[in-house]
């Protein structure tokens, strides 16, 4: 506790000063000179073992300077006619749905089976492991070959697209096969 009471006596005018002036009133600076106090308290062995107790207190009151600033934003309230919900809008791999069950008949039916249960019904790849009699690696590897065969498929089957980054941007809806 001596550590902390010698960096608090030799930095409090400096920091109180520090925080008034970007607090814009001596009380709020106040508020976050104690607050700055508090947090040195709650560290395990106070300032004790830092090598510039000096910059973990200017540190400590710069963040605490941010969370207030963030706290504080100013609302505007929304007008009346804003207030209603917007029409809701799919994202491209949302509307996949419509491919899919094509594109699963066309799977090998270890691929499909693979697909359905882990991805589709949620199952986990430990569960179907054990209910294949697979190491889980193994079942593991059979699901991310089935998902690189059906994302191959959905590529070709209904022209997917991919953005930059990897996301589905477009493609054509294709009905089942007869």
């Amino acid at each position: 506790m001596r550590c902390l009471t010698d960096a608090w006596n030799a930095h409090e005018t400096e920091l109180r000063r520090f925080l008034r002036h970007r607090a814009r009133s001596e009380a709020a600076g106040d508020d976050l000179l104690q607050e700055v106090f508090l947090r040195a308290m709650r560290r395990p062995n106070g300032l004790c073992g830092l090598d510039s107790p000096r910059a973990w207190l200017f540190h400590a009151a710069r963040n605490l300077l941010i969370d207030r600033l963030r706290l504080a934003k100013d609302q505007v309230p929304l007008p009346d006619d804003l207030a209603a919900e917007p029409e809701a809008v799919l994202a491209p791999v949302d509307g996949l749905a419509q491919c899919l069950p094509r594109v699963l008949s066309e799977l090998a039916s270890e691929d499909r089976e693979a697909i359905t249960l882990c991805d589709i019904e949620g199952m986990s790849q430990k569960d179907y492991a054990a209910r294949l009699g697979l190491s889980l690696p193994g079942a593991k590897s059979r699901v991310q070959r089935a998902r690189a065969r059906l994302k191959a498929r959905l590529t070709v089957a209904c022209q997917v697209t991919f953005d930059e980054s990897g996301e589905v941007c477009c493609f054509v809806p294709r009905p089942p096969a007869a």
